[in-house]
Order: structure tokens, then C-alpha cells, then sequence
């Protein structure tokens, strides 16, 4: 069994009062929750104080990229090990809007994954079409691409250690969701997909999140799907109660 994630990803949100303020509402909301893992991916300014928050409850931190040097002359970057001594967990690479808005390339979301895997950090690996890819039946040919090219190289062994986040740009802070089919259709070609570069025991074993406009309306029918895992939630993360309603999803 595969065991769910919800993650929270803040995005650009939330001082270092604000995030204490969120953990603690969070640490209240979830208390006694069991069989969902739980993470939330504050901005860089305030990660340290979120780990301190979290330090004793099961939540789970992350931060939201990284750079996939350890050390070095790269102004402004913060690499694997420096989110590992600031109390991360795992690592948001991939995301779309680093894709969209930064230029990020599949080559360059690669060696941030081998980077965090050498540092004993978990990785949640982004992958998405967009609006344009979807309308011109794109969106198999894209999601091939960035499995192929983001987990070049990547080992069963390795793994292990990523979580898969398929979130469709279109769908990303728009208000619009996939429907229910529509995430299962693609999160079973992303299982395959693994399982044609890394075998079945890899994809069997992979959580597959949904992200885009998650929220406690639509999240009970999405985590219904037997290849939706998790799901990785953007704007419903920010608040206590929602988000937690969200990592107690139900389901039939």
C-alpha cells in the first residue's frame, strides 16, 4: 500500500510569524491524524522557524527548490544541504511555474534530483502540460518527455526516495481541476510510465500526486482514484482549517 501525501506548497506566502501561526493551527487541526503523511513547503525565510514549530508533530517539511550544487560561487541559490541543516524533509523540484516562469529545462530539473538524492533528501518531481499541449493532444508526448529526461539516470534504488507530482499547468491556480477521470487517465500513464524505465516494483511502489486547484471540495473524488496518491495543494494550503480538512479527505 501505497501510503498518501498531502503536501502544502506556500509559494511566495507567509513571514516567519505567519508560518508559526499556520503550523500551529495546522498541529491543532491534524492532531491524531494517522495514514496520510502530511508536509508543508514554506518560502526559504522561513523554514527554520517552521522546523522549530514542527519539531515533535509528524508533519513533515519541505522547501520548494533548490540548486543542485553543494557549495560554490551561485548567488542567491541555496543548495540540497543547506535545506537539509534548515530541517527539510523533501524538495519541490520541477514545478511548473519554474518551468513556465523561469525557464527551467528537464536537463537542469535532472541534476537537481541526483543533487537531493546524494544529500538523503526525499524529492517531489513536478510534471505538467499546458493548456496549448493538452488542445494539440500533446499531453502524453510531454509527460513521456519529462518523465524520460527529469529521472535520467534515476535507479529503483533511488526512487524510493521521489515522490511524482503530475500537475496540468492549466489547472494551477485557475480555479479549474481535472476531473476525476481526467487525473486517473493521466496518473496511470505516468505508472506506466515508470514502469517502462524502471520497472514494475518502482511504479507500483511511486506515490503519484494530483496538484492543480485542489481544495476540500474536489478532494475526496480525486483521492478516490486508484493511481491518485496525494495530492500537492497550492492557495488551500494557506489556511488551517482548509488545508486540513483536505489531508482528511474521505473516500468511498
Amino acid at each position: 500500500m501505497r501510503m498518501p501525501m498531502i503536501a502544502g506548497n506556500w509559494k511566495l506566502h507567509k513571514t516567519r510569524a505567519e508560518a508559526r501561526d499556520l503550523i500551529e493551527g495546522l498541529k491543532s487541526q491534524l492532531e491524531g491524524l494517522t495514514g496520510v503523511e502530511v508536509v508543508v513547503a514554506p518560502p526559504f525565510t522561513a523554514l527554520e522557524t517552521a522546523a522549530a514549530s514542527l519539531a515533535g508533530s509528524a508533519i513533515q517539511l519541505a522547501a520548494q527548490n533548490c540548486y543542485p550544487e553543494t557549495t560554490g560561487a551561485f548567488t542567491g541559490e541555496v543548495s540540497p544541504l543547506l535545506l537539509k541543516d534548515a530541517g527539510c524533509r523533501y524538495v519541490i523540484v520541477g514545478h511548473s511555474e519554474r518551468r513556465q516562469l523561469l525557464g527551467e529545462s528537464d536537463e537542469f530539473i535532472n541534476r537537481k534530483v541526483h543533487a537531493l538524492s546524494q544529500a538523503a533528501l526525499g524529492i517531489i518531481f513536478c510534471i505538467g502540460e499546458t493548456l496549448d499541449e493538452r488542445e494539440a493532444d500533446q499531453m502524453f508526448d510531454v509527460l513521456r518527455r519529462q518523465v524520460r529526461l527529469g529521472l535520467k539516470g534515476v535507479t529503483p534504488d533511488i526512487m524510493k526516495d521521489v515522490v511524482v507530482a503530475y500537475e496540468p499547468v492549466w489547472a494551477i491556480g485557475t480555479g479549474k481541476t481535472a476531473t476525476d477521470a481526467q487525473a486517473q487517465e493521466a496518473h496511470a500513464f505516468v505508472r506506466a510510465l515508470l514502469r517502462e524505465q524502471l520497472g514494475q516494483a518502482a511504479a507500483d511502489a511511486t506515490r503519484i500526486l494530483y496538484g492543480g486547484s485542489v481544495k476540500s471540495g474536489n478532494v475526496d473524488g480525486l483521492m478516490a482514484q486508484p493511481d491518485v496518491d496525494g495530492a500537492l495543494v497550492g492557495g488551500a494550503s494557506l489556511k488551517a482549517e482548509e488545508f486540513a480538512r483536505v489531508a482528511c479527505f474521505q473516500t468511498v
